[in-house]
Parts: C-alpha cells; structure tokens; sequence
C-alpha cells in the first residue's frame, strides 16, 4: 500500500505524485536536482493548500524518490517531458512553482504549454545550469573522467554520492534557454536568495533579462541561501503563490 499515485510513463516507468483537491488553479510543485517531493518547501505548499483550499500537486522526477528510473538516463529533456505529461494529466489551468532546477523545467514546461500556465513562481531558479553552473565548477578532473569514461563518481554534501553523465550535459544543450529570448506571457514571481552560493543571484537578473511576454517579478531576498527554508521564507513562497492564484 502506498500513499501517493502514480503515472505511468510511455517506457514503462512511473512518476510518484501526491495531490491535495481544492480550487484550480492546480499549484504543481517542481522539486531541484536530486530533491524529492518531501522537501521542506514541497511539505509547505501542502499544508498551506490543505489550509486555504487550493488544488496542489507535488511529484519526484525520473529517478528521484518514489518515481522509478535509472539516474545513468536522467537528462533535462526527460525531466521535462515527465513535467509536461504531468501538466496533461491535470484538468484546468496550472502554476508550476520550480525549485532551482525544478525553475528550469517549469519554464520549459510554460513554453510548450502556454495555454496552460496561470502563472510560475521560481525559487532560485537554475535555468542552464549544467552549461553555466555545475560544469565550470568541476574539478579538471572530474570533467575529463566524464568526457573520457562518459561518466563520473560525485560526493557532494546535501547531496550525497551519484553519478554525472556526459549524456546528461550534452542533451541538456538542446534545452538551454538564455541565449535569447524567452517568450512567456504568463506572469512570473522569482525569489532569488542573495547569498545563494549555487546558482548565485547575477543568474535570476540573466534570466529576467531574457524573458519577454509577460510580467516579471524579481524579489532578491537579502541573506536568503540556496535552500530558502527559513519560516519567512516559507511564509513568502506561499503568499507569492497565494497572490498569483489571485491573479
């Protein structure tokens, strides 16, 4: 017995999602690399949907938490279709509200759906960054390893041990999104820590810079980490979500 769905996905994988029913438009929540639906914003979105009767639905990436798959075949473009199949699976307008790379993958989304989208909120949000973040930051080493074997061994803190793949920084170039514009009209609310050490806040004003259709937000919240899990941080994700379900 499990207490969360699942949808099942053309190659016989499966997404793990939660949802709380309440009023559209759906909050859909697009966890960070190698995050899961349990995290302590995803668990805040649930108890403040549960609380003001919103319609909110939380899932694990290809291979993250509950969803099955193997992380050797996890890229940006598969990571993005599951979202998108998500999105289709859902009745009625959505705001995906991305977590670093979660933004990434919403802005996708928003872009294939746009007819769909009532509007995203983005928290650090990582668009590019296995070109522009995580690759400059390798260790010499490492990104020979990776170019050399096709993959690499990585431990990091927070994030444990897991593998890098040449595939998922090559396919991740048929998706970057900041060397021109990016055409979304829907309204968009970034929160951008300022002192976010991994995807530092010169990368939320690029992707401001590049956005175009629509109304742009950007809160640089001084102090705020990577992580932006502080109760008031909490307490303003929920109120930008509450004020974009407003409209």
């Amino acid at each position: 017995m499990t207490d969360f769905d699942t949808l099942p996905r053309p190659d016989g994988e499966t997404l793990a999602f939660k949802r709380v029913e309440g009023s559209t438009p759906t909050v859909l929540w697009i966890g960070g690399f190698r995050s899961d639906m349990e995290g302590t914003k995803a668990l805040a979105l649930d108890a403040a949907a549960r609380d003001r009767g919103w319609s909110f639905v939380r899932y694990d990436h290809f291979a993250h938490g509950q969803s099955s798959g193997d992380w050797r075949h996890a890229t940006i473009g598969r990571w993005r279709e599951d979202a998108i199949a998500l999105i289709d699976h859902l009745d009625g307008p959505v705001i995906p509200v991305g977590s670093s790379m979660g933004g990434w993958v919403a802005l996708l989304a928003a872009l294939d759906r746009p007819e769909r989208m009532a509007g995203l909120v983005l928290v650090n949000p990582a668009q590019d960054f296995t070109e522009r973040l995580m690759w400059p930051s390798l260790p010499d080493h490492t990104r020979q390893a990776i170019l050399r074997d096709g993959e690499a061994t990585i431990v990091e803190e927070g994030l444990g041990e897991y593998i890098l793949t040449r595939r998922m920084f090559e396919e991740a170039r048929d998706w970057l999104l900041l060397d021109g514009p990016i055409p979304i009209s829907a309204p968009i609310h970034v929160l951008q820590g300022r002192a976010d050490d991994t995807v530092p806040w010169s990368h939320a004003i690029a992707l401001a810079e590049r956005l175009t259709g629509g109304d742009v937000r950007l809160d640089l919240i001084e102090g705020g980490d990577h992580r932006l899990s502080t109760p008031r941080d909490l307490a303003r994700l929920v109120e930008a979500v509450e004020a974009m379900r407003r409209g």
